[in-house]
């Protein structure tokens, strides 16, 4: 009888065990999350005031221009640094967010 009683308290012990791991990783995951969030906003807006800048930039070299051809060269010259930036500016996006994939997959795989 005695070593059923053990055998269940320690099936028991097991299992608070689990359990209580499986809520440290739910935890650590969502700080994790929480963090990746911040930074991925943090670069958007980041992307953004540059993309504002430039766009200003662009509308200077325009408003500035003596020919019809200046303000043509300007806004061309915005539009393909501008496709430049933004193909740049979402394969840094793209990969933030494939690092934060492969870090959270790393949080949920069993630790020895």
């Amino acid at each position: 009888m005695m070593a059923k009683e053990a055998e269940k308290k320690s099936g028991l012990e097991g299992a608070t065990d689990a359990v209580k791991r499986a809520g440290e990783t739910v935890r650590e995951a969502a700080s994790s999350a929480a963090q990746n969030a911040a930074s991925l906003n943090a670069k958007v807006i980041d992307h953004a005031e540059e993309n504002v800048r430039e766009a200003f930039k662009a509308l200077r070299a325009a408003a500035g221009s003596t020919s019809i051809q200046d303000v043509v060269k300007a806004q061309t010259d915005y539009v393909k640094e501008q496709g430049a930036r933004s193909m740049a500016q979402a394969r840094e996006v793209g990969e933030m967010i494939a690092q934060f994939g492969r870090s959270a997959m790393e949080t949920w795989r069993p630790k020895n």
